[in-house]
């Protein structure tokens, strides 16, 4: 199986986030938690950021028909 890394730049592209934002929601339990690639080097897997996107889009379709 091929997982694709995705460094801090693209995950903030990705999702419009900022730094700061994202390591905040990391905290809450509200954003997906880094891997670990190295000592100093983390990053996201895009398939979890790709579910946290696809969850972040029905939970506002669902506020529209409410």
């Amino acid at each position: 199986m091929s997982h694709k890394i995705m460094r801090l730049p693209e995950v903030i592209q990705m999702t419009g986030l900022s730094r700061s934002t994202i390591y905040l929601r990391m905290g809450k339990g509200s954003f997906p938690q880094t891997i670990s690639l190295g000592e100093r080097a983390v990053g996201w897997l895009l398939s979890d950021i790709e579910a946290w996107l696809d969850a972040r889009v029905v939970a506002s379709k669902a506020v529209d028909h409410v």
